[in-house]
């Protein structure tokens, strides 16, 4: 006989939306104005509030609290939001906040990311896809994270910093100013070393696309320069050539839109 997709403990508000193929474990709560799309499934004891949107194929593990109110003392109840993609994992005593009206309102998740054990993100994060999240690592509110962005477990990234796609942090880093593209970084104080050149060859970066990236970290971390200086030098070599402007456009713009001064 085929088992029932909604446990009969489970806690689901009339108001919440529910593709009918959704799994929801034993004891979830499942407030109003949240929407579940399709394949997700819901794990025992999971919270989730809203307004809050999953996309399809979900995995949220046991004890997750996803979609509660900011942690933030100057949120007084506005109609916020988090949004989190398709494809993603998100593991035991995940917690994930809405957004606050003194940012952007929405906190959100792309797609097939994969949140690992005590991880919390905080109000109007902004992350991408594709990224790795390990154990007990912390974002603090306004944080933007792009794609492919590796964080080793413990992590601790303070409020409003940004870090570029493809780039990674060891174990315990403490991570107060931004952290460019393809960098990687560890420690407190973190300090870089080199770029994620494994990752990008897992990514199918080319040879040459390789080689031009750690030319650009050189550029930026050994010749002594200014940031205005750096970003002046890489801009002049992205134009070079449709391989450079393809490695290097998002790192001169990453680096003009730095607001906390870049790690070095």
């Amino acid at each position: 006989m085929a088992q029932p997709l909604i446990h009969p403990t489970a806690v689901i508000d009339p108001a919440a939306e529910l593709d009918s193929s959704v799994e929801v474990g034993p004891y979830a709560v499942i407030g109003p104005r949240v929407r579940i799309g399709a394949g997700s499934r819901i794990a025992a004891h999971v919270v989730l509030e809203g307004p809050t949107t999953l996309g399809e194929n979900n995995r949220l593990y046991p004890f997750c609290s996803v979609g509660a109110a900011p942690q933030d003392k100057k949120y007084a109840g506005e109609d916020t939001s988090l949004e989190i993609g398709n494809g993603n994992t998100i593991r035991e005593c995940v917690t994930i906040n809405r957004g606050t009206a003194q940012d952007v309102g929405v906190t959100r998740l792309g797609d097939d990311n994969w949140i690992m054990a005590y991880v919390h993100i905080a109000h109007d994060c902004q992350v991408g896809s594709h990224t790795i999240f390990a154990n007990t690592t912390n974002l603090a509110g306004h944080v933007h994270i792009g794609d492919w962005v590796i964080l080793g477990g413990n992590s601790q990234v303070h409020q409003f910093c940004k870090i570029g796609a493809h780039a990674m942090t060891g174990t315990g880093s403490i991570v107060l100013q931004d952290i460019p593209p393809y960098v990687m970084a560890s420690g407190n104080p973190l300090a870089t070393h080199g770029i994620n050149s494994e990752g990008l060859r897992r990514r199918g970066f080319t040879p040459d696309e390789i080689t031009a990236i750690r030319r650009a970290y050189k550029t930026l971390y050994r010749q002594g320069l200014s940031l205005a200086e750096a970003r002046e030098a890489l801009q002049a070599q992205a134009v070079a050539d449709e391989l450079h402007q393809k490695c290097l456009g998002p790192l001169v713009q990453f680096l003009g839109e730095a607001t906390r001064g870049i790690a070095r």
